[in-house]
């Protein structure tokens, strides 16, 4: 399974990325360790899209706190990074994409990351895992 994170990123070409509770989405609390994961730099923050690849070497669920009937599911993950993007793929690039139905990655990723734009993490299918190798 591949995923991929979108959050704030303080240093794009960081070897390592650690994400503290970070809200997921779409199947993203599934995530483990030795997942292949794409890193995203939220445009939110002032990142511009896909800066990396990486493994995660460290997924831990967080504790849903009592008392509180909707939450939603948070972890917190480590990523090594295994390449840096040499293409952009962001906001800009997938924003006309938006025939939810139409099946291309592309879509997907705009659906998942832009649709409701909060920082996440999020399980892709392999047809948009592939899309996004090609970026490397």
């Amino acid at each position: 399974m591949a995923y991929a994170i979108k959050a704030e990123i303080i240093d794009p070409r960081a070897r390592r990325f650690t994400f503290t509770a970070q809200k997921t989405m779409y199947g993203g609390k599934l995530i483990a360790q030795g997942d292949t994961i794409f890193v995203f730099a939220s445009e939110n923050e002032g990142g511009q899209g896909l800066i990396a690849r990486g493994i995660v070497t460290h997924a831990e669920a967080i504790r849903k706190k009592r008392g509180i009937p909707r939450q939603t599911p948070r972890v917190s993950v480590t990523i090594k990074r295994t390449a840096l993007a040499k293409r952009p793929m962001g906001r800009r690039e997938l924003k006309r994409l938006t025939d939810w139905n139409d099946g291309r990655p592309g879509t997907e990723l705009n659906f998942k990351f832009y649709r409701q734009a909060t920082n996440k993490i999020v399980s892709i299918s392999d047809k948009a895992a592939s899309f996004l190798s090609k970026c490397f």
